[in-house]
Order: structure tokens, then C-alpha cells, then sequence
């Protein structure tokens, strides 16, 4: 086999191998060497010079994106092309930089300087205007939680960590024997290597499995909750089935909940005949306030496709549009009701780029109007903040997409939410591996804030969840159900929630800090002492 065709294969390999943790439950170690290939066709395409190695490296990434995450054609064909060709390109410009490096410098530091640059990367990316965080790498995890409990200290980025260093201690292994390095070092040298990199892949699945093991829930009370999924297809929420014939079936479920429940959830956009200038006007309101009347002690979540209507001359907003005289927003709004209380509302902030969202404001709202309006403009709420049920218990809601972003997460327990809700329409992707995904990310946010999760979708899972990252009961797909279960309200904070995303932050200012250095040694002229 030739180089080139040996290059290529390495190549796929990756690509799938980096795959099955999105794919496959409990194959999340793969990713533990599933980069290797990768690392090992671009030292084979440094030796024999191989030009335009960039298409390799941008093939690898394009098919990643692709097998894992083709499910979004679906729902936009458009979306689908931008996020697997955009995603996939960033990656590329990472594995490009790397590349560019080598001939500044030496040794070990152009892998570490790709490990931490990937890492800036993917923290950047969970905070800009545009994000499409799917594929961190420490999501590989989700459904293997059983080797990531130490997120709880970490967040999921010290997942990213571990995977590159496994990776990068493997590939070390094998370049050393492959030159013969292997060979020069005395006894101790290599047993350290070797201890090292044991060590390093066994290491936090020990310290896992123990954190699994001992961790206690030590809370004394219990709130009973009923999850709904209606199961309302895509096609007809939309266009042939009324609002009303919605709430009738959704109430119908929760008709048969048991009379202990304290919270009924329903799915995100449930209901789109909230105004938000007078919600319990609204004929949906009214219906679940009705159910309510009979259950005193209750309290109902529901997500709204909301409104707020202005008559002002003036554009309160860059994301208002006319409306008569007047102007109207749109929100994708979580509604909590209950029996003698006022409606309690947080807004989606954490919003779909293109469906939800339009992106830089300033400048797409202007494109936006020109085209006609083929841009979502959902208003994001400017801080997080807490639900409260009736005795004051504050939890927090996230709406669908938000329940990816970890840090974002924690934000909901640092306001003093004492468990979480994931309320989502799944929908959209068909049984296809997205919904699975979807849900597999609300395990990791309960490992990393240590909160039960009650978890209500339209289709895709219904389930909830404990603090150690167990589903613990869930619905079938494509299946008209109510899910009763309990939530044991928790005040501890991790230290994931107390500090943040440390491993992301170091790893920033590591990267920043080798950045400089890669720019004064490209500028002066320097390079390392011989290629590889």
C-alpha cells in the first residue's frame, strides 16, 4: 500500500472512530485513541512531503460531522450543509495551526499546543454568536457517565482534555517505537513512560468509579413530578391540528397522574396563543389553569411560542418586527402556572442559530427585512434566573438547546436552583441518533451541577434523571405518554459550579501564551532544529 492511500485510510478511520461515542451507548473510551489515526497519517504525509495534506485533515473533520450529526437535514437542509462543512472547517483550522507550528517548534510542544488550542477553541465556541458546541470532545462521555462523574469538578472540557491527552500519550508511544527511541531509553525511562501513560487513561476511570460509587444522595424530601409527551407530530402542530386539540390531549395525559404530583411538565413551544402582555388571557393559560383549579397544591410547566405586542411608534428591539401599528417580538418563553398565582416566565436564551436566532442583529435584521423575514428573531432573556413552585422551591428550566452548554447550566444553580427541567420538542430530526444525543447531554449537566432532571420532550425521550448521570425511567420513542416520577431537591454546589470551567480557562491562557510565542518565532525567523 502506498503512502497516499495509507494517509487516506488513517484518515476515515478516525473519522468513524470518533463516531461511535455519538453513535454507539457506552462506547465513549473510543475517543480515547480515536484521534490517533489521524495524528499518525499527518507524521507519515510530513516524512514523505506530501502537498495539500489540508484536504485530508478537512475530509477527516467533514465526515465526522457528518455521520454524527446528518440528523439536522431533517429539520434544514441549508443548516445541515452550514454546520457540517462550517464545523468541520474550524476543526481544520485548529489541525492547519498545528501543522504551521512544527516548523517553529520542537519536540513534544506543537501537540500540546494542539491540545490546547482545540480546547480555547471549543470554550470560545460555547459563548459566540454563532455556536454549534455538539461535538465537543468531552461529549464523547454522555452516554458512558459511569467514566466521567469527575465532570462535577472538571465540567465537560476536562473530558476535551482527557481525550487529547490519551490520544497524544498513545501516538507518543508509538512514534517513539516506531524511530527506535524506544529502544535507547534505559529501564526507568521506559517504565515512567509507560506508567505515565497507564496512568493517564486509567487514572480518571478509577477516580470515576469511585466518585460513582460513593456518592450519596442526602436529601430527605421528594417532589413528585409528571413529565408529558404528547407525541404531536411535526406536521400537524403546525398546520392541521388546532391549539386546542393539543391542550385537550396533553391534559388528558396528565389526568392520569397520581394526585401527589406537586409539578406537571410539558415540552418546549407547547402552546402559540401566549401574549405576553396578558398571559392568562390566553386560551391555553386559561385550559391548564382550569386543570389546575382542581389540583390546589400544583404547580404546570409549559413551553410557549410567546408574543409581546407593542403599540408604540418607536422599535422597542433590533428583533421587532411590524405588526399593524405597531410592533411584536417574539420569545421562546418556559411558563410556570399556579392556582391563585401570578404566571412565572423565563426566556430561551441559548437560541438556534437561523431558526431562533439572527445572528449579529445590527447587521442580519437589515438583510432579514430585505429578504422578508426568513430569519427567526426569538429575544433571548439578558440573564438566567430561576422557577419557583408554590412552596418557594426555585429550579431551573432549561429550553431544548441550552441544556448543551454546561457552564450556561450552571448558572441556573448559582441563582439557587435545587433541581433542573429540560423541556425540548425533538421532533423535528425524525428517529434519527439527534434525539438520542439530545438527551444523553442532560446526563452530563447532572453529573456536572449534581441535580436530578426532569426531562419532558414532544417526541424523542421523556426521562428523568439523577445526580449521578442514571436515567432513571424514561419514555419510548414516538410514544403518547406521562412519565411520574420524583426529584430530590439538592443545595450542594460542585465544584464545577462554584469555579467554572477551569480546565478552559487554563488552557486559553496556555494557548494565548504559545500563540505569542508561535508569532515572535514566525516573525524573528525561527524555526525548531530538524523536521520530523
Amino acid at each position: 500500500m502506498n503512502n497516499r492511500k495509507l494517509i487516506f485510510l488513517a484518515a476515515l478511520s478516525s473519522a468513524m472512530l470518533m463516531s461511535l461515542p455519538w453513535l454507539v451507548p457506552g462506547t465513549g473510551w473510543v475517543a480515547l485513541f480515536g484521534l490517533v489515526p489521524l495524528l499518525c497519517a499527518e507524521r507519515i504525509a510530513g516524512f514523505c512531503g506530501m502537498k495539500r495534506f489540508w484536504l485530508v485533515h478537512y475530509l477527516t473533520f467533514v465526515l465526522w460531522n457528518a455521520f454524527t450529526t446528518f440528523w439536522i437535514w431533517n429539520a434544514t437542509a441549508g443548516g445541515a450543509v452550514f454546520a457540517i462543512l462550517v464545523n468541520a472547517a474550524q476543526m481544520s483550522l485548529i489541525f492547519g495551526v498545528f501543522r504551521f507550528s512544527k516548523r517553529r517548534f520542537g519536540g513534544a510542544l506543537p501537540y500540546i499546543f494542539l491540545a490546547v488550542m482545540w480546547i480555547a477553541w471549543e470554550r470560545f465556541y460555547y459563548s459566540a454568536e454563532i455556536s454549534w458546541p455538539w461535538l465537543t470532545l468531552g461529549n464523547a462521555f454522555a452516554t458512558t457517565t459511569k467514566l466521567a462523574q469527575w465532570y462535577s469538578v472538571t465540567g465537560t472540557l476536562g473530558g476535551s482534555l482527557w481525550v487529547w491527552g490519551s490520544n497524544l500519550a498513545i501516538f507518543g508511544l508509538m512514534c517513539s517505537l516506531s524511530d527506535g527511541g524506544w529502544w535507547r531509553m534505559n529501564g526507568k525511562s521506559r517504565f515512567a513512560a509507560l506508567a505515565g501513560t497507564v496512568l493517564l487513561l486509567g487514572g480518571p476511570v478509577a477516580a470515576s468509579l469511585l466518585m460513582y460509587a460513593g456518592y450519596e444522595d442526602k436529601s430527605e424530601s421528594a417532589i413528585r413530578v409528571a413529565v408529558g409527551q404528547p407525541n404531536i407530530d411535526i406536521n400537524q402542530k403546525f398546520s392541521t391540528m388546532s391549539q386546542s386539540e393539543q391542550t385537550a390531549s396533553l391534559l388528558r395525559l396528565f389526568a392520569q397522574a397520581d394526585g401527589n404530583t406537586l409539578l406537571f411538565v410539558a415540552p418546549e413551544t407547547f402552546s402559540s396563543d401566549v401574549i405576553l402582555n396578558n398571559i392568562e388571557g390566553g386560551p391555553t393559560v386559561r385550559s391548564f389553569m382550569e386543570f389546575l383549579g382542581e389540583r390546589p397544591e400544583s404547580n404546570l410547566l409549559f413551553g410557549a411560542s410567546a408574543w409581546k405586542i407593542t403599540d408604540r411608534r418607536s422599535r422597542p428591539s433590533l428583533l421587532a418586527r411590524p405588526y399593524g401599528d405597531g410592533w411584536i417580538e417574539s420569545y421562546n418563553s418556559a411558563i410556570v402556572l399556579g392556582s391563585g398565582l401570578s404566571p412565572e416566565v423565563y426566556h430561551k436564551s441559548r437560541l438556534v442559530v437561523g431558526v431562533e436566532k439572527t445572528p449579529f442583529p445590527r447587521l442580519f435584521t437589515r438583510i432579514d427585512d430585505m429578504l422578508g423575514g426568513v430569519m427567526g428573531r426569538c429575544v433571548p432573556q439578558e440573564k438566567v434566573s430561576c422557577l419557583h413552585l408554590k412552596d418557594g422551591t426555585p429550579f431551573g428550566c432549561a429550553v431544548c438547546y441550552e441544556s448543551v452548554y454546561g457552564e450556561y447550566c450552571a448558572g441556573y444553580v448559582r441563582e439557587g436552583a435545587e433541581f433542573l427541567t429540560v423541556i425540548t420538542n425533538d421532533a423535528w430530526w425524525g428517529d434519527t441518533p439527534g434525539y438520542r444525543q439530545h438527551l444523553s447531554y442532560s446526563r452530563l449537566r447532572a453529573i456536572e451541577l449534581r441535580r436530578d432532571i426532569a426531562r419532558s420532550a414532544n417526541t424523542g425521550i421523556s426521562a428523568f434523571i439523577d445526580r449521578r448521570g442514571n436515567i432513571v425511567s424514561s419514555t419510548s420513542w414516538w410514544q403518547p405518554a406521562v412519565l411520574e416520577g420524583e426529584v430530590h431537591p439538592n443545595t450542594e454546589l460542585t465544584p464545577f459550579v462554584k469555579y467554572g470551567d477551569i480546565v478552559g480557562r487554563v488552557c486559553t491562557l496556555v494557548f494565548i501564551l504559545m500563540l505569542l510565542a508561535l508569532i515572535v518565532r514566525t516573525v524573528s525567523g525561527g524555526s525548531r532544529p530538524e523536521s520530523s
